[in-house]
């Protein structure tokens, strides 16, 4: 095999290689003298089959195979000796006229291609001591916790049946209702209940529903009328609807008791363990509200920091990622680049910056992380696809299923969670200050970078 460079320029090199006819040839024979022995062709004895015969009949669809071998084995040699380390898939191309590839499978000639690629970049990552971090902290208001407890108890409140026949439903009580609904005149899909319960007043059905049954007795039927919310299900939205609702039965809460006993009806030990569980949970929320700005911001630091020559073939395939729900986007909003005032130039020059960006902090972090050791484990990967799963109600062992047996699908739960990992031993390198904020405060902070642009550090 021969081996020359023909290019060296920043990430891009290029290679001609040389597989010499005596050693496609040699391969070629080897082929064939192992399927002599296995071969059952009809008038020659087992193990008795010519060679020549064998390479008459099928020579050249093993060449084809003995080419494609020879030819990622030298590629592999390559990238080895050289120490290289591709940015992507490599690209091969036959050098030479149609007639010396014709040579080149009957094994009378050498065969000649070339190999494109790109390698990742180099880079020192040294520390990360000159960043500046600031988190956002909000101590959870012990009225939240509270506000949660009476949640709960409302949940468990119980409910006892008005006796007196001209009892009406009040706000609080608990109705047993069935409705139709209709649009037109006509019902549609998923307007009817029976024995529905609902407490008059907690807002679980479309505004005005409830308002409306307020004051109907049992066995009462009443027409309700209202407009479904622009934010609906597509088909309802903005539809104005009636209800014919009857009355069946209607039951007046009892007394809302906060204690032990509440605590042990939702599983917890006493009401104090149950309010350590909540005020934790409130923590966590808080906690991931922070990380959207902490992380954002200790990104375009590292954005800042670290420059170097990016893979062309990544940052295109990253583009492409990109424009492509810019456009799907568009299509659903039927905006256009007028209406965001820009032009379609400006905006692919923003999106290439945002595709560059991505691609330079997936390339560092994952570097950064190989080098600090970071790993995700098959137990981490496995309780994200269970979480994945349990997204789609009904269809948890089609996802279950379509994980375990997609490797590729399977690297894209591994990616992100090795990137929030080798985040996390980023941020504990750098210099935090934690800043002291309200609720209110984290939370509009949290809307307002969630309104802004997905800015994954990782290619896709």
């Amino acid at each position: 095999m021969q081996v020359t460079e023909t290019l060296s320029q920043g990430l891009k090199r290029e290679f001609k290689v040389v597989l010499p006819a005596t050693d496609l040839a040699s391969r070629l024979d080897g082929q064939l003298n192992e399927m002599k022995a296995k071969a059952r062709i009809n008038g020659f004895r087992p193990g008795k089959v010519p060679v020549s015969h064998l390479k008459r009949l099928y020579g050249r669809s093993i060449m084809l195979d003995v080419v494609q071998e020879a030819v990622n084995e030298a590629n592999r040699k390559i990238l080895e000796e050289n120490e290289l380390r591709p940015a992507g898939e490599p690209k091969v191309d036959f050098d030479g006229e149609p007639a010396d590839m014709e040579k080149a499978f009957e094994a009378q000639g050498d065969f000649a291609y070339k190999i494109a690629l790109e390698v990742l970049p180099r880079f020192e990552i040294g520390t990360f001591d000159d960043i500046e971090v600031e988190r956002l902290v909000a101590d959870v208001p012990e009225e939240e916790v509270d506000r949660i407890i009476d949640r709960f108890a409302e949940q468990n409140r119980s409910f006892e049946p008005k006796e007196d026949e001209a009892a009406t439903a009040e706000s609080g009580d608990q109705v047993t209702l069935d409705f139709v609904g209709k649009i037109n005149d006509e019902p549609f899909e998923g307007g009817t209940g029976t024995d529905i319960d609902l407490v008059l007043g907690s807002g679980s059905f479309i505004p005005g529903f409830e308002d409306q049954v307020i004051g109907a007795k049992v066995g009462e039927s009443r027409v309700v009328s209202l407009t479904f919310p622009e934010n609906y299900a597509a088909k309802l939205a903005g539809q104005a609807a009636t209800f014919d609702v009857t009355v069946k039965t209607i039951a007046a809460p009892g007394e809302k008791k906060i204690d032990d006993d509440l605590a042990k009806a939702f599983g917890y030990e006493d009401l104090a363990k149950m309010k350590d569980q909540v005020r934790s949970s409130i923590g966590e929320e808080y906690a991931a509200a922070s990380r959207i700005k902490w992380k954002r911001v200790l990104l375009d630091a590292l954005d800042k920091k670290y420059a170097f020559e990016l893979p062309e073939g990544l940052v295109a395939q990253e583009f492409n990622t990109v424009w492509a729900q810019v456009e799907a986007e568009q299509k659903k909003s039927g905006r256009t680049y007028e209406d965001e005032g820009t032009t379609e130039e400006a905006a692919r020059a923003d999106y290439r910056k945002i595709a560059e960006r991505r691609v330079r902090l997936g390339l560092l972090l994952a570097e950064i992380g190989e080098k600090a050791g970071v790993k995700v484990t098959d137990e981490e990967v496995s309780k994200a696809v269970v979480e994945r799963a349990r997204s789609f109600p009904g269809q948890e062992k089609i996802v279950w299923d379509y994980y375990r047996k997609n490797p590729q699908a399977l690297n894209e739960i591994r990616a992100p969670l090795f990137e929030e990992k080798t985040v996390d031993h980023v941020m504990a390198q750098v210099k935090v200050t934690d800043k002291k904020v309200t609720k209110e405060e984290l939370m509009k902070m949290a809307e307002e970078e969630d309104e802004k642009a997905p800015d994954p550090a990782s290619a896709e």
